[in-house]
């Protein structure tokens, strides 16, 4: 795993895990996912709806989108919270493993920063603008979803890390990383892709689309949900 202050308490498992060293047989670099050069989307988009047992592409499909952007986000996150520079992220390098559970599905051949690295934004170049606007592509490209559910989805994502990251300080008794990540997505949220999709307040977030997790039986709402009550289900277009 990727661990740049050894001697530091900071969070390298589960969610914010990131593994080094020849990537598994079955990982391919995100650059083709998000080009269509490999059926790794489709699969994990196929393997969501099974699991979930549903029929309707489009619920799968968000649901895939949202895993893969939380850890995305959740990597990238972990760097600039403790006042680290990020390693090399870059689509070209980074490989997943559709099929591995959180914490084994993202992968790099080493933790090394990227060559020039230092923009003003660095989570925007490197979760947003290299990652998430082709992801969204894809997901598009394989299932009609809107594209704005999946930016809400992109939001959620954030968030989800921000506070995943906060309690894992707050049992650690670590003050500073959580304010910094709480500032960090406050300026993501300021971005055009991400503006409008929902409202931060503090550590919370609250959304302004739906994931459609409800429309999957036995599902119900997330915590961030627009809605207050699961909308009755039409029938699947």
């Amino acid at each position: 795993m990727v661990d740049t202050a050894a001697d530091r308490d900071r969070p390298d498992e589960g969610f914010f895990a990131l593994r080094t060293g020849p990537p598994p047989a079955a990982a391919v670099p995100l650059a083709r996912v998000y080009e269509g050069g490999s059926p790794a989307l489709r699969e994990r988009i196929a393997a969501v709806n099974h699991r979930l047992r549903v029929t309707e592409p489009r619920v799968g499909a968000s649901i895939a989108f949202l895993g893969l952007a939380a850890r995305l986000w959740s990597v990238s996150l972990v760097a600039p919270a403790f006042g680290d520079a990020l390693p090399d992220l870059r689509p070209a390098r980074l490989h997943w493993d559709p099929a591995a559970a959180p914490g084994s599905d993202l992968w790099l051949p080493d933790s090394s920063p990227p060559p020039g690295f230092g923009p003003a934004h660095p989570l925007r170049h490197t979760v947003l603008a290299a990652h998430l606007t082709p992801l969204v592509s894809a997901v598009r490209g394989v299932v009609p979803v809107a594209e704005r559910l999946l930016w809400g989805n992109a939001a959620s994502a954030l968030a989800g890390a921000v506070s995943q990251l906060s309690v894992w300080c707050r049992e650690r008794g670590i003050a500073d990383p959580p304010a910094t990540a709480v500032r960090l997505a406050a300026d993501l949220l300021a971005a055009p892709e991400l503006s409008g999709t929902g409202t931060l307040h503090g550590g919370a977030f609250r959304r302004r689309t739906c994931c459609l997790y409800y429309r999957a039986p036995g599902g119900g709402l997330c915590g961030d949900c627009v809605f207050a009550t699961p909308p009755s289900r039409s029938p699947a277009p």
